[in-house]
């Protein structure tokens, strides 16, 4: 009996692609991105991004192996941008010196983007049910991407508590912006929760 050994057909790790491969992948997201805010995530298909982005759909797959890997990237890229910008004002002469006013400020921000593009929030929310095992990694990613920003913001609270304090703002943000997307909660409804629970949990240390 002949025994015919598997082949990997795992998409090639970003670390490991050169910069014409970079090149591609950016090409790849940038193209899944402009379809979802045009015509959805229900309707985009794989052909349409090979098509708009100019990578053949054989090589499309060969950096994303499947529609929810390439919109996790996707997300996990645009969401990873949107953060380092909020980041970047909050740190800094005119940000606001409470961390409860920071951290209202950082969700905020947050989720007024999310407003301007409600097809990516839809695409946060779509992707997070993924199974997929690459669409899960690269949420993982982002998630690693959220905690390391909202620590950034309160460098202030102990650190003793940093981490607790980080979990519940993140899930809280998550979950309101779910319900909304989801059509279970306004907008303003959400955005008033968030703003109370980042006010309790974290008005014991504005003068730490």
């Amino acid at each position: 009996m002949r025994l015919v050994s598997k082949v990997d057909l795992s998409p090639r790790p970003v670390e490991a692609m050169s910069p014409r491969q970079l090149e591609r992948r950016r090409n790849l997201i940038a193209a899944a991105l402009s379809l979802v805010t045009e015509i959805g995530v229900e309707r985009l298909q794989m052909k349409q991004v090979s098509e708009r982005s100019g990578v053949a759909l054989g090589t499309a797959y060969r950096y994303f192996s499947s529609k929810d890997h390439l919109l996790a990237a996707a997300i996990a890229d645009w969401h990873r941008l949107l953060l380092a910008d909020i980041v970047a004002e909050l740190r800094g002469p005119r940000a606001p010196t409470a961390v409860a006013d920071r951290v209202v400020r950082y969700v905020n921000h947050g989720m007024r983007a999310y407003q301007r593009q409600p097809q990516l929030a839809h695409l946060l929310v779509s992707v997070a049910a993924s199974t997929d095992p690459f669409a899960s990694e690269a949420l993982h990613s982002m998630a690693r991407a959220d905690r390391e920003a909202l620590l950034a913001v309160m460098p202030d609270v102990p650190a003793s508590v940093r981490d607790v304090v980080q979990h519940i703002v993140g899930n809280v943000w998550q979950g309101e912006l779910t319900s909304w997307v989801t059509g279970r909660t306004t907008l303003r409804d959400a955005r008033r929760r968030l703003e109370d629970v980042v006010r309790l949990v974290l008005t014991p240390y504005h003068a730490a």
